[in-house]
């Protein structure tokens, strides 16, 4: 009973934010690393808009319309996406070119990235220590 609570989901998505930060630092400083690698394409971490997407779908009852299928290859119209089954995607920019030599690593954007991670790193670390203090407040008072 207590595992499905708000609060338990609360801890489970801070601890995937801090997976997620965590491959997000490890994409950035790869991304760091290879500024001089002639055709290198950046990456980044697209996370926060698929546990978006999933929150918004269990929110709103409208936008869970049933479809009609008369033949077992037709798709649902929603298909209810939980929130753990949100996963991290590294997606590669091909889209742009910084220098003549094809790479498109920025080295102040890559900077910049890595100084909001870390803020968003510490944040969440913050929010986890103050859930499990909750938790051991209400422990001892059981």
């Amino acid at each position: 009973m207590f595992e499905y609570s708000k609060m338990m989901q609360t801890n489970y998505l801070l601890e995937k934010a801090l997976d997620v930060e965590s491959l997000r630092r490890k994409i950035i400083a790869n991304n760091i690393a290879n500024v001089d690698v002639p055709h290198f394409k950046r990456s980044e971490v697209n996370f926060e808009s698929e546990l978006k997407r999933a929150i918004a779908h269990n929110m709103d009852p409208m936008k869970k319309v049933a479809a009609l299928k008369t033949d077992p290859r037709h798709y649902d119209f929603f298909e209810p996406k939980d929130i753990t089954s949100v996963q991290p995607r590294v997606n590669l920019d091909y889209t742009t070119t910084y220098r003549n030599d094809g790479n498109n690593v920025d080295v102040e954007k890559e900077m910049v990235d890595a100084a909001k991670n870390q803020m968003r790193y510490n944040a969440y670390v913050t929010s986890l220590n103050e859930n499990y203090k909750m938790l051991k407040m209400v422990m001892r008072t059981v």
